[in-house]
């Protein structure tokens, strides 16, 4: 695919209009019809005395959300409950688990996680579970055949980033899922950093759990995190981390004990967030309509010109050279402290260049011992991908 036959869509982001938007892995650009959708919440909220706005709209609301998102990241209707955020989504997923009861108690997860991810499976230690950090020998990649290593028959889950949020390094779903389900372990991805930027297929690697939200690639608002659960799994598992809405029959208001309902809203807690949900929506109805696939291919497409623009320069690049093992960023060091995460040596001068960068209205983000995050999407033009490199060149010089 070519630059001129994928439709950007720019009118459609007024934002875009101030400045050079390479912020994708952690903030999208606010759609225009956002706003138009905020203004509908507030209609159904301000009109509710005459129309029950939970009747006809905001009941189902979660349920229209998933599905979309199931869409997206390859799952099957009726595979996706909405979660308040991605952390609440991977604590509703490890509730399931009862790690003091079974030998089967280890969790596998990796030194490139996102820090929520951490926090959560050593608080799962309290009550059982063991943990065994995959770690990095670079600080950018995971070795495929230490991660196998590392899943065997006392292993009940293997939780990780699809891609992980400090190198773009982006792990092979099916060979762990083949490797899990083959000792009798389950698999948990983190698909913040992947969906909406790269091609998913929850149906066909056969993944257990995905856990993500809409902030970011999928250009929705805050708030709405997401948990998919394989569908021939679900009726097996009994969240702890629940509430009124994952009851079988909610507005029955029935004392305990629980009756979980019989689809995916087992896993939901309690009431929705309506605002984010609405904010999400216009989001997820352009990115379906771009394609995955044609993201995806523009995705590779350009981060590839912008390693290849690095290399050339002699910068440092703190993400996979093989297009096959990266996401929808590029992480480039600006600095002479270290480049793999430790902190010992001079510190990199990653928030002095997002802030010099931030004044030519080029926006971009860093992380400590990886510099730079930066991120084209398919909204952004060649033309304005060759500017930003150039602008960054001149200010490393």
């Amino acid at each position: 695919m070519t630059s001129e036959t994928i439709n950007r869509r720019r009118e459609e982001f007024p934002t875009l209009a101030s400045g050079i938007h390479l912020l994708s892995h952690s903030l999208g650009p606010v759609p225009l019809a956002a706003r138009e959708s905020m203004i509908a919440y507030c209609d159904a909220w301000e009109h509710h005395t005459s129309e029950d706005a939970w009747a006809t709209n905001w009941w189902e609301l979660s349920q229209l959300v998933g599905d979309r998102i199931a869409r997206i990241i390859g799952g099957a209707p009726g595979s996706v409950q909405i979660q308040p955020n991605a952390s609440i989504a991977l604590a509703s997923a490890a509730s399931c688990f009862d790690f003091a009861a079974t030998r089967r108690n280890k969790v596998v997860t990796s030194a490139l996680d996102f820090p929520s991810m951490e926090y959560i499976w050593e608080a799962q230690s309290a009550v059982g579970a063991r943990i065994e950090i995959v770690v990095s020998p670079d600080g950018i990649t995971l070795p495929l055949e230490n991660i196998l290593a590392a899943i065997d028959d006392s292993t009940s889950l293997v939780a990780m980033s699809h891609v992980s949020f400090r190198s773009s390094y982006r792990v092979d779903a099916k060979a762990i899922v083949e490797r899990a389900h083959r000792v009798g372990a389950l698999v948990l991805l983190d698909v913040y950093q992947s969906a909406g930027a790269i091609e998913l297929d929850a149906s066909g690697w056969g993944v257990d759990f995905l856990i993500g939200g809409t902030i970011k690639w999928l250009c929705g608002g805050p708030a709405c995190g997401y948990l998919y659960v394989r569908p021939d799994l679900q009726r097996d598992l009994k969240p702890r981390l629940t509430g009124w809405v994952a009851h079988d029959v909610p507005f029955e208001f029935a004392r305990s004990p629980m009756r979980y309902a019989r689809s995916v809203r087992r896993f939901a807690q309690g009431t929705p967030s309506i605002p984010a949900l609405y904010s999400a929506l216009p989001g997820l109805q352009i990115i379906e309509e771009v394609g995955i696939k044609n993201i995806a291919r523009e995705s590779r497409r350009r981060t590839e010109s912008m390693i290849e623009f690095a290399l050339e320069r002699g910068w440092k690049v703190n993400s996979p050279r093989d297009v096959n093992q990266r996401g929808g960023s590029v992480m480039i060091g600006v600095g002479h402290g270290p480049q793999d995460g430790s902190s010992a040596g001079a510190p990199d001068d990653g928030p002095a260049m997002v802030e010099r960068l931030g004044e030519r209205k080029v926006f971009v983000d860093c992380r400590p011992g990886v510099g730079l995050r930066i991120s084209p999407h398919f909204f952004n033009t060649d033309e304005e991908v060759r500017e930003a490199m150039g602008i960054f060149a001149g200010l490393m010089e």
